[in-house]
């Protein structure tokens, strides 16, 4: 099934999951400020949720295709979600001696995003 139209679903998910990141990053750093890094934050939160909803809801469906569970999870919430960022933002914070923001952070991403995984796997059985 790894052929030219896998490479294809996942590319474009990745690309239009790259620009809703930053998207949604941005507004969230415009909404609540600097204090913390609320876009990756939000991006992480709710990519994990969309994976949790995602993976009961449409990899369970046979009539799904196989390129749009591709196209979604692996391309869209692969690119979407950023825990790369979230750990250079950690170690800035560290770095910085912002230790009681980067115990939030990283706190707030690890227990939020475990939570809303959870809950999108129990929204999608609704």
């Amino acid at each position: 099934m790894i052929g030219g139209w896998s490479w294809f679903a996942i590319a474009v998910g990745g690309g239009a999951g790259a620009v809703a990141r930053f998207m949604v990053a941005r507004q969230m750093g415009h909404w609540l400020g600097t204090y913390l890094p609320y876009g990756t934050l939000t991006v992480n939160a709710l990519g994990s949720w969309m994976l949790g909803f995602l993976a009961v809801y449409l990899m369970d469906r046979p009539e799904v295709s196989p390129l749009i569970r591709l196209g979604l999870a692996v391309g869209f919430l692969g690119a979407f979600t950023t825990f790369s960022t979230f750990s250079y933002e950690s170690m800035v914070l560290i770095q910085e001696g912002a230790f009681g923001r980067a115990l939030i952070s990283i706190g707030a991403n690890l227990f939020l995003c475990l939570g809303l995984c959870y809950l999108g796997m129990l929204s999608a059985r609704w």
